[in-house]
């Protein structure tokens, strides 16, 4: 059983080359040890970015993990939860897929069908493949930010699902580069016609301080919000319902990161309580914030617990609230490692003493 420590801040000197861990709130609670995860997917061809999981509704113990290949000759994997890859669902020839997503039951051909949404950086599409086949429904792609014309402004990157309370889904989806507001664009998905989805531009809309860039992104469809990570500065959280406006509400996690703001992900205890987890990627190691904020302000997210985990500079990641099969009962956790594979965590691992865990 792992066992916790307060933090205790320690001066050291080191090597100029070394990174240094940052100075977390006095009090903090970190792991005592690194969390070892329960099964690591075998490696991709070459640079693991993200994950995402379908949960199969008939048996989430055959639930899969869908992980990009970061190259221009990259792919999207697709592995069981013992992490062997599924070879037969790979989709290959991808040109620098990014980052990926899924969402359930968009109606296609008059059936729901369940998505696995990808960004293709080096094309500025979003590529899109029906679960669990993985086949194309995209005709080859849909383009974003058409029209824009700066630096990078086209490189697709961060991509996270939102479905609202209308059943109507929408990709929210970042770029390498942007402007300092209206960085991330919300497109309403939606069939053509003939079977395949199409994309609508509902708005532009988010700050970006220019420091690094924007790649993580999360929705809470059950509360509305979506987040994502301003690399070196901090989480920002915005409205997911366009109609409710532009207006930032709130930036938080902007001490106590060694170097990047990388993946988020929710894990929702109830249709309001449960836990924002984002990568502190210089350290190995994840923060864990209340994700139903205080009494007093709703958008105040404190700081829980830190996670040492053995996954190695950890980009995107995912997490699952709910039994997975006999090997997940209490949810999953999934975090990309930069030896090429994706790391699979119980919850309860995660959770230790201090967090809950869906019964």
């Amino acid at each position: 059983m792992l066992k916790y420590t307060n933090y205790i801040l320690l001066s050291a000197i080191a090597f100029a080359a070394c990174k240094q861990e940052a100075a977390l709130p006095k009090n903090t609670v970190v792991t005592d040890g690194v969390v070892k995860p329960v099964a690591v997917t075998e490696p991709v061809k070459h640079d693991s970015d993200d994950p995402a999981v379908w949960i199969n509704p008939k048996d989430p113990g055959q639930s899969l993990i869908i992980g990009t290949d970061k190259e221009e000759d990259g792919a999207l994997y697709v592995f069981g939860l013992d992490g062997k890859i599924k070879t037969d669902k790979v989709v290959h020839g991808l040109k620098r897929p990014n980052n990926v997503d899924v969402e359930y039951g968009l109606m296609l051909n008059g059936q729901p069908t369940d998505i696995a949404v990808a960004t293709e950086r080096l094309t500025h599409k979003l590529r899109i493949y029906s679960l669990p086949d993985m086949k194309p429904v995209d005709n080859g792609g849909l383009e974003m930010f058409v029209g824009d014309n700066g630096a990078g402004y086209r490189d697709l990157m961060g991509i996270s699902m939102y479905k609202n309370k209308e059943g109507k889904i929408f990709a929210i989806v970042g770029r390498k580069n942007g402007p300092s507001e209206g960085y991330l664009g919300q497109y309403l998905l939606e069939d053509d016609g003939t079977g395949n989805v199409k994309a609508t531009l509902v708005r532009k809309f988010g700050k970006y301080s220019g420091k690094k860039e924007i790649e993580a992104i999360a929705v809470d469809d059950a509360l509305g919000y979506i987040y994502y990570s301003d690399e070196g500065v901090g989480v920002r959280q915005y409205y997911a319902d366009a109609d409710k406006g532009n207006n930032e509400l709130a930036l938080f996690a902007t001490s106590g990161f060694t170097e990047d703001h990388e993946g988020i992900s929710i894990y929702q205890l109830t249709n309001t309580t449960g836990y924002i987890l984002v990568s502190d990627q210089g350290a190995n190691r994840f923060h864990v914030f209340n994700r139903e904020g205080t009494e007093t302000d709703p958008y105040e997210h404190k700081l829980l617990k830190v996670v040492n985990v053995s996954a190695t500079q950890s980009d995107g990641s995912e997490t699952v609230a709910m039994p997975l099969g006999s090997g997940f009962p209490h949810g999953l956790f999934v975090a990309m490692s930069n030896d090429r594979t994706f790391h699979l965590y119980r919850w309860e691992d995660i959770a230790g003493k201090e967090l809950q865990q869906i019964k």
